[in-house]
């Protein structure tokens, strides 16, 4: 395997799948058995998953909502979608962690570095919940801050497009995906690959980060066999 120990960033919305809000079980599971292809092979991984299958707080405040209010939400959405991927991966076999930035011991660890790490080192999946634990930070950001804490070797961004285009492939038919592309070229280019805040973070730490097509089977195993799969952000 190419990478020892992966951050795999999914989205919330990947979890609804056909449906228009909440958790799709099928994708639930094909989720766990494209995770434990790469599991069986050894490989660290600790996930951190959004929540906008359930709420987005900046949807909130657009709303009139309390913003620090709606980001607290959002974080108990993503403790939820964290739960529903816990028992899939349980399922199919694989010993999981769920660990979360605010306390909810019924149900979660309390994040601790040191005792994340050593689960990881026992081979058993660690699931990062409730974002950072603080408001105006996105899941984005708490990936990448979970997986420079925890020594990962790469972020995986799984997503429902297949990399980093020069526009919007689902608006331009011209748009033209990177293979590769650096940090500063994203900045100056303008391209959306995270917010501004895990990018920023990522970069500084010298974090690579992949773009993927989650939705795509066998293309987790791929990279992790170090085949060339959606778009490799470098330094």
């Amino acid at each position: 395997m190419s990478y020892k120990r992966i951050l795999l960033k999914l989205s919330g919305e990947a979890l609804m799948g056909e449906r228009q809000y909440g958790i799709d079980p099928k994708t639930l599971a094909d989720y766990a058995s494209e995770i434990k292809q790469i599991h069986d092979q050894g490989v660290e991984i600790a996930i951190v998953i959004g929540g906008g299958n359930i709420f987005r707080g900046v949807a909130g405040a657009s709303n009139g909502m309390d913003r620090v209010q709606g980001d607290y939400m959002g974080m108990l959405a993503t403790v939820i979608n964290g739960m529903a991927l816990q028992g899939a991966l349980e399922d199919a076999g694989m010993p999981t962690r769920l660990q979360t930035a605010l306390k909810i011991e019924a149900i979660a660890e309390p994040y601790i570095k040191r005792r994340a790490t050593r689960h990881l080192e026992k081979g058993r999946i660690v699931i990062f919940g409730a974002g950072t634990g603080n408001p105006y930070f996105t899941t984005d950001t708490a990936a990448v801050l979970r997986g420079i804490e925890v020594n990962c070797d790469v972020i995986l961004k799984g997503t429902r497009v297949d990399g980093v285009y020069t526009a919007d492939p689902e608006k331009d038919s011209n748009a033209v995906k990177y293979d590769t592309i650096t940090f500063d070229d994203v900045l100056a280019k303008g391209l959306n690959v995270m917010d501004t805040t895990a990018f920023t973070l990522s970069q500084e730490n010298k974090l690579p980060i992949i773009v993927f097509d989650m939705n795509k089977k066998g293309n987790l195993l791929k990279i992790c066999n170090g085949e060339t799969v959606g778009t490799t952000v470098t330094i």
